[in-house]
């Protein structure tokens, strides 16, 4: 598949993180499992996460996609605050 065109799940997972996190300057959903939907990989960086460890804002993220994650066999999340 071309960069450029999302499979479905990321297209889905980026809709409900930019809902979550308003404020967010890139968001970026990558399918690491092949296409199949069971893995991926998140890059958030938002204005909510400043001031917050790295396992809060993990969980954020996670609680933002808490109903997606019951169908995924794994997830890799990096976030940050803008610079």
């Amino acid at each position: 598949r071309t960069f450029a065109s999302q499979t479905d799940g990321e297209s889905r997972l980026a809709r409900v993180l930019r809902e979550k996190f308003p404020r967010a300057s890139a968001i970026k959903v990558v399918d690491i499992s092949g296409g199949c939907g069971a893995m991926y990989e998140i890059h958030i960086e938002s204005e909510e996460f400043r001031e917050k460890r790295t396992v809060q804002q993990h969980q954020m993220v996670n609680q933002a996609l808490s109903e997606e994650i019951k169908h995924m066999h794994g997830l890799r999340i990096f976030t940050s605050a803008p610079k």
